[in-house]
């Protein structure tokens, strides 16, 4: 069906899903020498429902004009991105090696110009969530029914211009955004010294927060799966407020040496990482 979301609704598939894209990533990381890690890794979970049970897209038709938008705001975290396109049909998995390469398709940040199943090209963080509040404000213009997501990182809400788009959502009432906000807790500099245990959290009281620039707010713990899937149907049903799934996850998951470690925010990893990691992110038996 011309579309269709991806049909993948059990829990226990998308979870494979996440394992592998997670595998992708860390082997595409590795083979680029470049890029980034704990982010990529703590939004895999919420891409994968996404793409595979919620979003109305269609791999053969990438610039289908009623296709549902999304935006990844935090553009330093594409290769969770590149990893969940390519498992979902848009481009081979294969071409995941060519990562950050010179005249590739996958950028280091995404690039629309370069990749057709992108809605915006973002790197310059705080900016994407305009663009989104664009695409929903246009598609309410247009009386158009495809809806906007767009993913947030919770240092990136440091930045002044998220607030903006926020106040302009809410005031135009753009039922047909959803943002959702990867909330690991940790970015690559603060204001902490010594452990990365004491650095200060890049983001506090978000949800408040957003409730009170006049957004619903769904508190989703980002890795569980069911838990992601009833939050992402229940934005779908909200009517005159944008909402906020401020999604609580962990840096690095997957993989325990990385996992709450703002080391890995960028850190390439060695050969032996690389097979510790492939190790734990295999499936259950």
């Amino acid at each position: 069906m011309v579309g269709a979301p991806g049909g993948v609704t059990a829990v226990g598939e998308l979870e494979h899903l996440a394992r592998q894209a997670r595998r992708l990533i860390v082997q595409s990381i590795f083979t680029a020498q470049a890029g980034h890690l704990g982010g990529p890794l703590s939004a895999v979970d919420l891409l994968v429902a996404l793409y595979f049970a919620v979003l109305k897209v269609d791999t053969s038709q990438p610039r289908w004009p009623n296709r549902d938008r999304f935006v990844l705001s935090k553009g330093h975290s594409s290769i969770s991105l590149y990893a969940v396109l390519a498992l979902r049909g848009f481009f081979p998995i294969a071409e995941l090696a060519t990562f950050d390469a010179l005249d590739t398709r996958l950028q280091g940040h995404p690039d629309m110009t370069r990749l057709d199943c992108l809605d915006m090209s973002t790197g310059s963080l705080g900016q994407g969530i305009s663009a989104a509040v664009g695409m929903a404000l246009g598609a309410k213009l247009q009386d158009s029914t495809f809806h906007t997501w767009v993913m947030i990182g919770d240092g990136e809400i440091q930045e002044g211009q998220v607030w903006e788009a926020a106040l302009i959502a809410a005031r135009y009432h753009l039922d047909n955004l959803t943002v959702i906000l990867d909330a690991n807790g940790l970015q690559q500099f603060g204001w902490g010294h010594g452990s990365d245990l004491e650095r200060r959290p890049p983001a506090e009281h978000a949800s408040a927060a957003f409730r009170a620039f006049g957004w619903e707010v769904l508190d989703v713990d980002g890795h569980n799966m069911a838990a992601i899937l009833d939050a992402y149907r229940q934005a779908l049903t909200i009517r005159g407020h944008p909402t906020l799934i401020n999604a609580h996850t962990v840096k690095g998951k997957g993989v325990s040496f990385m996992e709450h470690s703002f080391n890995w925010h960028a850190k390439v990893p060695t050969q032996h990482d690389v097979e510790r990691a492939l190790q734990e992110l295999q499936d259950p038996v």
